[in-house]
């Protein structure tokens, strides 16, 4: 006669099944953001949502929250933070947060989110394939969209760039635009900002050369976005930003992707990984879509005309 098999209670199955499942979904993620800009802000409530979604949201989901405030001494204390948590994957908003990461831990996954040009900040070794633990998804654009748009809203023979030195998404976004000079003769005039003051200093002087101001993502052109907008429409010259919290802020014109939607595409690449994939195996992309924005109270403010073409390819009106 065979040996009799145990025959386990059915309530005893049901939590091995649970404490099982419990186990494999209890995953240990870090947010590490740069700022508290609001791209920022809405690029991890993108990453949120696309997580909670997929069934990885609290509790099945530990989640470590932080922010830099803006301070790269910051950023890399909480670097060392998240290093010490075993964590299963980070996520980094913005480039100097992603440095930050990407120097101390090579052996977590780091998912990013609003960096422009991971490749031209030595985050990546390609779009394609990062070479290393990071993938991501970014604010970049073809900018030729951008110069597309704003020469259907006005003509423009000169376009100053507010750009801060040092600062690698910005530097990146003046050399895209200097790139193209030739192709669309326009002369693109760099106005390197250090000091907040510089600000007042210069723009009263740009503003009598330039047809239109492009405004970087420095943090410190952010932090004077008021003073710049104000100023620069009181002159009636037109602004531009390929980020949409900028024209959210006031910047006149805007081409380029959804925060939010950025975020959620994060959200995706980390899910490809926490179910296997390696980081350098999961291209970088920017989202699909690209909108064409505009401020209707700056419109207002600047008594700006909007020629009926340039109206019909805006998505978005912020009132």
């Amino acid at each position: 006669m065979g040996m009799m098999r145990k025959v386990w209670p059915l309530t005893v199955i049901l939590l091995f099944v649970f404490l099982a499942s419990s186990s494999a979904a209890a995953k240990k993620i870090g947010i590490l953001g740069f700022s508290a800009q609001p791209r920022y802000l809405e690029a991890i409530r993108g990453i949120m949502d696309e997580l909670n979604e997929a069934g990885l949201g609290k509790p099945q989901a530990e989640f470590m929250i932080e922010n830099a405030k803006a301070n790269k001494a910051v950023a890399a204390e909480l670097v060392k933070k998240f290093a010490a948590e075993n964590l299963d994957l980070i996520f980094t908003i913005g480039t100097h947060s992603t440095l930050a990461a990407l120097q101390e831990i090579k052996d977590v996954p780091i998912v990013f989110a609003q960096v422009y040009d991971p490749v031209a900040a030595g985050i990546a070794k390609d779009w394609q394939s990062s070479g290393n633990n990071t993938t991501g998804a970014t604010t970049k654009i073809p900018l030729s969209k951008l110069i597309d748009s704003l020469k259907l809203f006005k003509p423009v023979k000169s376009l100053a760039v507010l750009y801060t030195p040092g600062e690698k998404n910005s530097e990146a976004q003046l050399r895209d635009l200097q790139a193209l000079q030739t192709q669309y003769g326009i002369s693109v005039i760099p106005v390197p900002l250090c000091k907040p003051t510089e600000v007042q200093q210069l723009l009263p002087i740009v503003l009598r050369t330039a047809d239109a101001l492009y405004i970087t993502g420095s943090n410190l052109v952010d932090s004077q976005i008021s003073t710049i907008v104000s100023t620069a429409t009181r002159a009636g010259t037109p602004t531009i930003s390929h980020l949409q919290d900028l024209v959210e802020k006031g910047v006149l014109l805007g081409v380029g992707p959804d925060s939010y939607q950025e975020g959620r595409l994060a959200g995706e690449k980390a899910l490809r990984i926490l179910k296997g994939e390696k980081p350098a195996a999961v291209p970088i992309e920017t989202p699909g879509q690209v909108m064409v924005m505009i401020n209707m109270k700056t419109v207002q403010a600047g008594g700006f005309q909007i020629p009926p073409e340039f109206m019909k390819t805006v998505t978005k009106k912020i009132q």
